[in-house]
């Protein structure tokens, strides 16, 4: 029924098998998932940290290493989280058949969308952890203030495993993705403060930064690794968790329109 359809999502910890058996499957290429999902922002870091920073010495009295590490992480959560949700999702959907499979088992569509999205944003916290390691080794953020960073990666994989999701339920194909990734994801990247303080832009692109969720990211982590407090965390996690439950909604709604006729 339409009504049914667009009902708020109702779930229970029928979730969890659903998400320890994601778990498990991935422990069997554990190492190169993560050596995957780290790759692009360690060689961002590496080049432009070292070969950059060697021409930019620092930005706002931050050594350009430093602003470009504590930025790198978030974009290192946002791309795990958003490759878990689209092309392992996806396969997992519709390729494989695992969601019906799922489906034949007490379980609702609902608690299947869920457990992606958490298993997705556990995925996308190893990843940031695993940057976050060669921070440290690198010798930044070696302070208590950098424990409070593991809580909101993971509020931010969730974040962006929930937009990734929307696609997903969207998608014919894998090419479909490439729009995403495209329009959506690189862009937010130039706009969000990772490579350069959102405060370069013009002032309304200032504006629709902060409403970004890797903008809104950047905010919290960077100030935290560097060690210092963020300037407005109510509003930025405000504007994640916002991402968040918008997300999950519109994902099982149109997750349920595909698989349940």
């Amino acid at each position: 029924m339409p009504s049914a359809r667009y009902a708020l999502p109702v779930c229970s910890l029928r979730f969890i098998p659903i998400w320890r058996r994601n778990l498990l499957v991935w422990k069997k290429l554990a190492l190169a998932s993560i050596l995957g999902n780290i790759a692009d922002p360690l060689i961002t870091l590496i080049a432009f940290g070292y070969g950059l920073g060697s021409l930019l010495q620092s930005i706002d009295g931050v050594p350009y290493i430093q602003f470009l590490a504590s930025g790198s992480i978030c974009m290192s959560v946002m791309m795990a989280a958003s490759f878990e949700t689209l092309y392992s999702a996806f396969s997992r959907m519709h390729v494989q058949k695992t969601w019906e499979a799922l489906l034949n088992a007490p379980l609702a569509l609902d608690d299947v969308v869920l457990a992606e999205m958490l298993w997705a944003a556990t995925k996308a916290l190893f990843s940031g952890v695993a940057i976050l390691g060669v921070i440290f080794l690198l010798g930044i953020g070696l302070h208590g203030k950098v424990f409070l960073v593991l809580p909101l990666l993971f509020l931010i994989g969730i974040a962006f495993a929930s937009l990734g999701l929307i696609i997903n339920a969207m998608a014919k194909g894998y090419d479909f993705f490439t729009y995403y990734f495209t329009l959506v994801l690189t862009p937010m990247v130039f706009l969000s403060g990772v490579y350069y303080p959102v405060a370069q832009l013009p002032p309304w692109l200032q504006w629709f930064a902060q409403l970004l969720p890797l903008g809104a990211a950047v905010s919290l982590i960077r100030p935290l690794i560097l060690g210092e407090w963020p300037a407005t965390p109510a509003a930025d996690i405000g504007v994640l968790l916002a991402y968040s439950i918008a997300g999950f909604y519109i994902a099982t709604v149109l997750t349920r329109r595909r698989l349940l006729k």
